[in-house]
């Protein structure tokens, strides 16, 4: 059994994600720096599709999680975070970080903003998780 509890809520309105989650008794929490879009040479990739950026980030991101001995299930919430004014770009990345979850819809936010840490990056995702201490 998990130690990541996702919460729904019967009163507000239907969500592809869970309002809450906590991390059951005992579970330590881990908390990552902000996936980016770098390749293995720092390099930022996909310049100009956030789409492409959104993978490279979930990549990293599961990556990042392995380092620490914790998959995407292991995660209790995240931020995506998308550097544009456009709400449809804002929504395709989403759905590439909500696929990657799948069933394990941890409570996210999802942030337009205007320019993130690297020249050409677009999108970041950030994510707290538990292990069982």
């Amino acid at each position: 059994m998990s130690h990541v509890r996702l919460i729904r809520s019967e009163t507000l309105a239907p969500t592809e994600y869970a309002y809450a989650a906590s991390a059951g008794p005992g579970a330590e929490l881990v908390f990552l720096a902000g996936a980016c879009p770098l390749d293995e040479t720092g390099a930022v990739v996909a310049l100009g599709d956030p789409v492409g950026q959104a993978n490279a980030v979930v990549a990293n991101l599961r990556q990042a999680l392995a380092d620490v001995g914790l998959s995407l299930t292991d995660v209790v919430s995240t931020r995506v975070l998308v550097a544009t004014t456009s709400q449809p770009d804002l929504v395709r990345v989403w759905e590439v970080v909500r696929d990657a979850f799948a069933d394990h819809d941890v409570p996210s936010t999802l942030i337009g903003v205007t320019v993130l840490g690297y020249p050409g990056q677009l999108v970041e995702v950030e994510a707290v998780a538990a292990r069982k201490a």
